[in-house]
C-alpha cells in the first residue's frame, strides 16, 4: 500500500510504484510457466450490458462449461449480490447446507434494505433501460438470466469481498452490481480468468486476468 501524504507527494509516489513494479517485473521474469490441473483453476463469472439474449443463450453456455470445470474439481465465483434480487431463492436452493442458504438470502436481503434506506428501490430501477431495450422486461427475468452462468451445481460457499474461496465448487462472492468493482473484487479473491457475457456490449476488462467478453447477439457481434 503506498500512501500518498506519508509519502510526501504525488511525484514521490509515482516513483515509488515505479520502483515497486520493476521489482515486480524481475521477480516475475524469473518464473517458469508450467501446466496446472484444472482442479487449480478459479473462474470469475460476470454479465453486463444483458440483453434478452444473455439469458437465453450466453449465461447458460457458461453455466454449462462452469458445471463441467467444477466436475473436474475447479472453482468458479458467483458473484453481482444487487443482480440476484427477484432469483435468490433458487440460488440458495442449492446451497449445500441451511446455513450457507441463509446466508444468501441475508446477504441479498442486506442489499435491499440498504437501497431503501438510501431512497432507492432496485426493484424499480432495474433492469436498467439499456436492459430494456435489449428485451428484458422484469427484474426477475433477468435475474434469472444472472444465476444461469454459474451453472446447476451445489453452492459450497458464500464469502466476503475480496477474498479468497476456501472452498471448491461453485462459490458466491458479496459484491456490488457495478462491472468494475465486481472485477476488482474477483480477482482481488483468487480469480484467474473471468467468462464476461454481454449482449449490448461492455468495454471492461481487468488489467491483471484474462477478460473473456462471450455474447450470443448477431446484431452487435456483427455490427
Amino acid at each position: 500500500m503506498i500512501v500518498i501524504q506519508d509519502l510526501g507527494g504525488t511525484k514521490k509516489t509515482i516513483a515509488k510504484g515505479k520502483r515497486i513494479v520493476r521489482e515486480m517485473r524481475e521477480d516475475a521474469a524469473k518464473l517458469q510457466r508450467e501446466p496446472i490441473p484444472l482442479s487449480e483453476l478459479i473462474l470469475g463469472t460476470e454479465c453486463g450490458g444483458s440483453d434478452y439474449t444473455s439469458g437465453l443463450a450466453s449465461n447458460p453456455a457458461v453455466g454449462a462449461a462452469c458445471d463441467m470445470l467444477v466436475a473436474e474439481g475447479g472453482t468458479v465465483v458467483l458473484s453481482e449480490t444487487p443482480e440476484l434480487i427477484g432469483a435468490e431463492h433458487l440460488l440458495a436452493r442449492r446451497a449445500r447446507t441451511p446455513e450457507i442458504a441463509k446466508r444468501v438470502l441475508d446477504t441479498v436481503a442486506w442489499w435491499e434494505k440498504e437501497a431503501i434506506a438510501a431512497g432507492q428501490n432496485i426493484r424499480e430501477a432495474d433492469p436498467s433501460p439499456g436492459n430494456i431495450a435489449g428485451g428484458i422486461t422484469t427484474l426477475e427475468e433477468k435475474s434469472l438470466g444472472c444465476i444461469y452462468k454459474a451453472g446447476t451445481g451445489l453452492l459450497e460457499e458464500v464469502i466476503t469481498y475480496a477474498s479468497h474461496p476456501a472452498k471448491k465448487g461453485l462459490v458466491y462472492m458479496d459484491t456490488p452490481a457495478t462491472d468494475i468493482e465486481q472485477l476488482t473484487g474477483m480477482v482481488a479473491g483468487g480469480v484467474q480468468i473471468v467468462a464476461f457475457t454481454t449482449g449490448r456490449g461492455n468495454p471492461l476488462g481487468a488489467p491483471i486476468v484474462p477478460v473473456i467478453k462471450i455474447t450470443a447477439n448477431r446484431i452487435r457481434t456483427s455490427s
